[in-house]
């Protein structure tokens, strides 16, 4: 049975800092003030309050947040929230929405938006590129009466990542930011809306953020259910109902490191860069053992999908690696191959020691 941590490169649930760690497990039998578990405490009490106000108070910080724009902390995970967005602001309007497809996840998003309104796929990466790259600007033109433009930043399955926004030529980008929230700054004021769910970079599964522009609220029609209004919810200061408590708290912890013992995220991007180099430089030097999936600009930081030249081959590489404390390395059940995900939360030894074990495993197996 094992009973030390390993160096876990899961895609989500995913790694979290180890700081956190401890200290929910310091505070988890008796929050400080409250006398009781975060598990226990009304989200009624003033104690939620000082935990849900100061989660949403670290992330405005950390993206510069205006505040014309409001942070919704909800359940559903992202995959909900494919379909409230376009369900809240597309829905009724009598406009379509574009939607680059750059990946798995955001032709999964198209799909579900075109339950709630006209959609219009501008850019499809699979039959472009076998979702390898994003598209550059001029391969794409957006509709300029479109209510939004919609991209995926990072794509977790295939390691496609935006390097910058795609233009929109003014319209408001909504962004499915799941898999590399918080791993580098972005420009909020370009965004109509953000969203994320908790569980590959920014806190445990349960609670997924999203930040959402005044206007766009408003366009939540007073016809939808009270659980899928934007509008509502931002009202009730997404206490409609009990929240997801303890990711929140979780989140709050996770957003505190960021700014406190990271220093925010310019230092978390150049950090994030580091560590990506460190696993690229082993795949491009590997002499076509390792074969990345990604084109080279558009490669993630946070998720590096790659393959070895037989399925027999990933399969005894997952096996070594985790004898040595290398854990779930395994690519996405819809691609196979192998995938390392290496979010804010994994340390750089533990990419260092994945690089050198991926370095052994090539001298004894090419």
């Amino acid at each position: 049975m094992m009973n030390e941590r390993v160096y876990n490169f899961a895609a989500g649930p995913a790694v979290l800092p180890l700081p956190v760690l401890k200290k929910a497990q310091e505070e988890l039998l008796c929050l400080p003030g409250a006398g009781a578990s975060i598990l226990e405490i009304s989200h009624r009490s003033k104690t939620f309050d000082a935990i849900i106000n100061g989660a949403q108070e670290n992330i405005r910080k950390l993206y510069n947040i205006p505040e014309n724009y409001k942070i919704l902390l909800m359940q559903g995970g992202a995959l909900t929230h494919f379909a409230m967005v376009p369900m809240n602001i597309l829905r009724n309007s009598g406009k379509k929405a574009d939607y680059i497809v750059t990946g798995t996840w955001s032709k999964k998003a198209s799909g579900e938006a075109k339950t709630q309104g006209e959609v219009n796929v501008v850019w499809d990466g699979k039959a472009e590129s076998n979702f390898t790259r994003d598209p550059l600007p001029s391969e794409y033109k957006i509709d300029a009466d479109a209510k939004y433009v919609y991209f995926t930043s990072n794509e977790t399955i295939e390691g496609v990542q935006w390097p910058a926004e795609p233009e929109s030529n003014g319209l408001p980008l909504v962004c499915d930011s799941s898999s590399d929230v918080f791993s580098r700054p972005v420009d909020i004021n370009r965004y109509g809306v953000l969203f994320a769910c908790a569980q590959k970079n920014a806190g445990p599964a349960g609670v997924t953020m999203i930040i959402i522009r005044d206007d766009l609220l408003e366009c939540s029609g007073d016809d939808l259910p009270t659980m899928f209004n934007y509008k509502k919810q931002a009202a009730g200061n997404s206490m409609v109902n009990t929240p997801p408590c303890f990711a929140i708290y979780m989140l709050k912890l996770v957003t505190e490191w960021l700014l406190n013992d990271i220093g925010g995220l310019e230092a978390m991007k150049k950090l994030n860069e580091e560590k990506a180099a460190i696993l690229y430089e082993v795949i491009d030097a590997s002499d076509g053992f390792y074969k990345g999936h990604a084109a080279k600009e558009y490669r993630s930081m946070m998720n590096v999908p790659f393959r070895l030249p037989s399925e027999e081959l990933d399969n005894k590489f997952k096996a070594e690696a985790q004898e040595v404390g290398l854990s779930t390395l395994g690519g996405h059940r819809s691609v196979g191959g192998l995938r390392a995900s290496i979010y804010n939360a994994m340390p750089k030894a533990g990419v260092e020691k994945l690089a050198a074990f991926m370095e052994d495993f090539r001298k004894k197996n090419a």
